[in-house]
């Protein structure tokens, strides 16, 4: 029986866990948190199949590929295409309980970028709803769970390039262990928290995986794509869903005029956004003409998020909004059947780039890639797992990892990290945000090697061992500054814009030139970048 470790207690993961037993591996599923608190909750909009009606999944095809700027995949975009119907379908008997229309059917709308209505939903809870199904699924299956676990470093067998497991460290009692299998999953997200309060993820959203995974031998690919939503709140950047607009809210001005198409791919809007806000100052969603009955119904999540963090009804007053710092469309480089340049090492979710989402992904496709490729994921690697078992032999990883932790502690703390993290995420917004240029992103890029060089003059403060947040914290920034340099190193090599990535001093799309994958990958610690088809 295959042992199949899966880092990350998101959607993804635990999607891959449920397809990973099914397929007869035994399966161990760890996670930073407790997986209800996973970034899966946040997508709200809902999960793109085409069930019928006018729609073809020939569209949802073309309008992933138009959305993507030329960089997604045709053949694994038709594999996520054609499998939506049935992953909706499998979502649904797992208990999902999607909204239904009037005739008793799933319910959907129309998110950016799509021509119908396709985004199957729960309310404005669909991630969230989602999360539990699974979870609940997970625990009646019998898979086991170690929570509070933080993501050290893979455990590599480099004269063979596998991974043979992974070290972690135990928050609750500060020890570092290792647990091995023969084949693991990273399904641990993405890294917008690199965007600070600039960003609709949650704090943990720190890149830990991606971070390991380079460590491990692992190829990047397309790092410099980051999504701004459009709609997040003005002051707390808590995501305000596409379905407001779906549902046939306004974008509008200071003066109360709409100024854009509300329904265009997410890149587009949130420049659009950007502009009006360096115009005039601000921008706001409309809603008030839904009414209190749809938005009570429809909406419900919306309405309390706006009461909540911005102090406005949206059943009366306009909601202010700004774009934020959302989804990660760069990630570890895996091929069809999900495996990453290491062997053994699979990647799934917003984590890995499967080559689906291209330049700007399409808005009600990452609930949908996270079913489809979960499912396709724990498959094969639980098959890799059976057929290639990991050998038991000694491995320094958990030495050197211990020693690092001890080691840590013996950091100075003349230079408070909390203050450069903060420096980083305001610095990242402003130049390698929705707008950015050579100038900008080259300043970033000497202020992230400084951050380097001074991190061993930014240890913890706490020095206690059990339950120690800041040690934990300090890790995560370390993993921050290591992926900010390749994102930043990515974004200074495409000299175009393209998708979410737009350079003033280059605005047009160079496919002659352009028309590849930023790859990234260390050697011997050293980051090395170039453009492959």
């Amino acid at each position: 029986m295959a042992r199949i470790l899966i880092i990350g207690g998101g959607g993804a993961g635990l999607v891959s866990a449920l397809s990973a037993q099914k397929s007869g591996a035994e399966v161990m599923v760890v996670s930073k948190t407790v997986p209800t608190r996973s970034q899966t909750s946040m997508a709200q909009g809902g999960m793109n199949a085409v069930l019928g009606g006018e729609d073809t999944i020939a569209r949802h095809i073309e309008e992933t590929l138009r959305s993507g700027a030329g960089l997604g995949e045709e053949e694994r975009i038709a594999f996520l295409c054609e499998n939506a119907p049935d992953a909706v379908r499998w979502c649904n008997l797992l208990g999902l309980p999607f909204s239904c229309d009037a005739e008793g059917e799933i319910a959907r709308r129309r998110l950016g970028g799509a021509s119908a209505p396709r985004a199957c939903h729960a309310q404005d809870y669909t991630g969230l709803k989602l999360l539990h199904t699974l979870y609940d699924q997970c625990l009646k299956a019998g898979i086991a769970f170690r929570n509070e676990r933080f993501l050290l470093n893979l455990i590599v067998d480099h004269e063979e390039n596998r991974v043979v497991g992974a070290t972690f460290l135990d928050i609750a009692s500060g020890e570092v262990e290792e647990i091995r299998a023969d084949a693991v999953i990273l399904a641990t997200g993405g890294y917008g928290a690199i965007y600070g309060k600039h960003s609709t993820n949650a704090v943990g959203s720190s890149g830990d995986g991606l971070a390991a995974a380079v460590r491990a031998g692992a190829k990047l690919a397309d790092m410099e794509f980051i999504q701004f939503h459009p709609t997040a709140l003005k002051n707390s950047s808590i995501l305000i869903s596409e379905s407001a607009r779906g549902a046939g809210g306004y974008l509008v001005d200071e003066q109360g005029d709409r100024f854009t198409d509300e329904l265009a791919p997410r890149d587009v809007v949130a420049r659009a956004i950007h502009d009006e806000i360096s115009k005039s100052g601000g921008v706001y969603l409309d809603i008030r003409h839904l009414g209190e009955e749809f938005i009570n119904h429809e909406l419900p999540q919306e309405r309390k998020l706006a009461r909540i963090y911005e102090g406005v009804d949206p059943v009366n007053d306009l909601i202010p909004i700004k774009p934020s710092a959302h989804y990660s469309m760069g990630g570890i480089e895996v091929n069809e059947a999900c495996m990453s340049s290491v062997k053994g090492l699979f990647a799934v979710g917003e984590c890995a780039n499967h080559k689906t989402h291209g330049a700007n992904r399409l808005g009600g496709n990452s609930l949908l890639e996270l079913v489809v490729f979960g499912r396709h994921c724990g498959a094969k690697a639980a098959e890799y797992g059976a057929k290639n078992p990991a050998s038991s032999s000694s491995n320094p990883q958990l030495a050197k990892d211990t020693n690092f932790v001890r080691g840590v502690m013996y950091f100075t703390n003349q230079i408070d990290f909390y203050q450069k993290q903060e420096m980083l995420a305001n610095i990242f917004y402003n130049n390698v945000g929705l707008v950015r240029d050579d100038m900008g992103l080259k300043a970033v890029l000497g202020a992230i090697r400084q951050m380097q060089k001074e991190l061993p003059f930014m240890g913890p403060r706490d020095k206690s061992k059990v339950c120690n947040t800041n040690l934990v914290e300090f890790i995560e920034f370390g993993n921050k500054i290591e992926l900010a340099e390749i994102i930043v190193v990515s974004a200074i090599s495409r000299v175009e814009s393209r998708g979410a990535h737009y350079r003033v001093d280059a605005p047009v799309r160079n496919d002659r030139m352009f028309g590849a994958h930023t790859v990234t990958w260390k050697e011997e610690g050293v980051l090395c970048a170039d453009f492959m088809e």
